[in-house]
């Protein structure tokens, strides 16, 4: 026989409905809230060191001045696979958020059950098709489900920061290994206008040992150097096919494909550029602002910590179609609704533990965080040193080289005059040609130390990867 009922339970039998309008009334009130920390360390008002005046562009690389530099750190930000692997785990932070914020709204489930029963007189009383409607919803009283959605929005943030902090080393890296490029490109030329010097001067030196007026030794002699100037030149032949293999890895293509222009000049110095105040400097770098975001999640996890310590209220709302046959599943209808609240009052000490993890967490970020901000700013006042006393470096090394040539055409002019053995010509020409090549060294460092100067001051661009994505943070 078959029947149609409405069940219904009223919510919280024995708990007086006051005390439950309490409980909600009271909820804002005693919620959760970030706390305020100082941070361990003081921001300076201003740089050991003056700066310059020339601003400083979002995409810094361009102000090299350098096309194919341009054409490269382009290709690398759209095709870098390490660039792509991160914006997905940007994605995977936004799709966190927003299971966490499914939470805020109820949750709604449609069951279809059946069973049968053996012998069927005694399956009396009972359905054995049920088809229900469930929905359950748990009243966020103290802030839970807000704080953890806040959380994860804090977390996303520094994701997202993150990516841009990789992005800037990705331009960075091409930076440095494109300049060491043209630097060894330029140190081979160097080195094979040296060879050819020194090829001539060793068909001096036989004719001058036909006639009688040198020692086999000094033969000897210049035939070392120029294989010394050769193995060299092999050398930094290695290097520079290494470094286009490398330059490939990070433009996102196989090594070996890359055809690049041989051209081994590096590119002339634009003036410093503006750096600005230290706190600038703290709210524009991308890895300083993903740090204190990694912190203020940190914080929030503190909050559903403590959140967890509390009672907790819940509605279940279930509509039923039962029956004994599928056939008649409409005929009997039935709906129930029941609220709960849970109190914890036994756990072994795991919540509190949990809040005291969640604590000691956020007190590491704090630490994390002022670490950051300290190496945000050794970073821009290494640079900035770098570059002024490496300045310093390339002019002692220019007076050197100046000198080592004024030496080299005396000491030549006394050789040939046979005042003097040919020893001393050998030991002034070889250093003469080994300070021609740390000259470009120094070149090279103090354009690699300005671009360290770049990244440090560097605040976040946005990349190729970004315009199509599927979400936002705003």
């Amino acid at each position: 026989m078959f029947f149609t009922s409405i069940k219904e339970e009223k919510p919280l039998p024995g708990l007086p409905i006051i005390i439950l309008l309490l409980f909600l009334g009271i909820a804002s009130s005693c919620g959760n809230k970030v706390t305020t920390t100082d941070l361990p360390v003081s921001v300076p008002e201003d740089y050991t060191l003056p700066t310059g005046e020339a601003d400083l562009e979002e995409e810094w690389w361009s102000s090299f001045g350098d096309s194919t530099l341009n054409a490269l750190v382009d290709s690398a930000l759209m095709h870098n696979l390490e660039l792509r692997g991160s914006w997905y785990q940007v994605a995977q932070e936004a799709s966190n958020v927003a299971i966490i914020a499914s939470e805020r709204v109820p949750q709604v489930f449609l069951e279809l059950q059946g069973g049968a029963s053996r012998p069927v007189p005694d399956f009396v009383g009972g359905e054995n098709t049920q088809l229900s409607l469930r929905s359950s919803y748990e009243v966020d009283l103290w802030g839970r489900v807000k704080q953890s959605k806040l959380a994860a929005e804090s977390r996303l943030r520094a994701t997202f920061l993150d990516y841009r902090t990789l992005g800037i080393s990705i331009a960075g890296e091409v930076a440095l290994t494109w300049f060491s490029m043209q630097a060894f490109q330029e140190q081979l030329d160097l080195i094979r206008e040296q060879t050819e010097y020194n090829e001539q001067v060793l068909a001096l030196i036989r004719v001058r040992f036909a006639s009688g007026q040198v020692r086999g030794v000094d033969i000897l002699r210049q035939e070392q150097l120029i294989q010394n100037t050769q193995e060299q030149a092999t050398a930094i032949e290695i290097e520079v096919k290494t470094l286009r293999n490398r330059l490939a890895v990070l433009l996102g293509a196989v090594p070996g494909s890359l055809n690049l222009p041989q051209d081994g000049k590096l590119p002339e110095l634009s003036p410093m550029p503006d750096a600005g105040l230290p706190m600038e400097l703290i709210n524009r770098r991308p890895d300083v602002q993903s740090s204190f975001n990694r912190l203020e999640a940190a914080d929030r996890e503190v909050a559903v910590a403590i959140s967890n310590t509390y009672p907790r209220l819940s509605f279940n709302f279930t509509g039923a179609l039962r029956s004994n046959t599928l056939t008649n599943l409409v005929e009997s209808q039935a709906a129930s609704i029941t609220s709960s609240l849970l109190m914890p009052l036994f756990y072994g000490g795991r919540l509190n533990a949990e809040k005291e993890q969640a604590e000691f967490f956020r007190d590491q970020q704090v630490q994390l965080y002022g670490q950051t901000v300290l190496q945000a700013l050794q970073e821009v006042e290494d640079a900035m040193i770098r570059e002024n006393l490496q300045k310093d470096r390339i002019g002692y090394l220019e007076n050197q080289l100046d000198l080592a040539e004024r030496a080299f055409q005396q000491l030549r002019v006394e050789y040939l005059n046979g005042s003097i053995a040919y020893l001393d010509v050998l030991v002034s020409l070889d250093q003469m040609q080994q300070l021609k090549r740390d000259l470009v060294n120094a070149e090279l460092n103090l354009l690699l130390f300005r671009l360290a100067l770049y990244r440090a001051l560097a605040g976040g661009f946005e990349t190729p990867i970004e315009n199509g994505g599927k979400f936002n943070l705003n």
